[in-house]
């Protein structure tokens, strides 16, 4: 198991006439920077993905621009 890369899943609001949304599922790595609360932050390949994430598994959604406002995900899980 990867200690330094996270699954995030997220919930589309597209739900298609009121069934279930869809599941996205985001992989990110570790990257050498530090968040707000002092954990390590996370980034996807893009970089516009970016999450601080404890060592508890509590995720906090950062913006990578200015206009961005980052979707919290329903689950950060480690990838199999």
């Amino acid at each position: 198991m990867d200690e330094d890369r996270y699954e995030l899943v997220f919930r589309s609001d597209e739900s298609g006439g009121g069934g279930r949304g869809a599941v996205e599922k985001v992989l990110v790595s570790r990257t050498p920077q530090t968040g707000p609360g002092g954990h390590p932050v996370h980034a996807d390949e893009t970089g516009i993905i970016r999450a601080e994430i404890s060592d508890q598994g509590e995720v906090r959604m950062l913006a990578s621009g200015g206009q961005q406002d980052p979707t919290y995900p329903v689950a950060a899980r480690r990838p199999v």
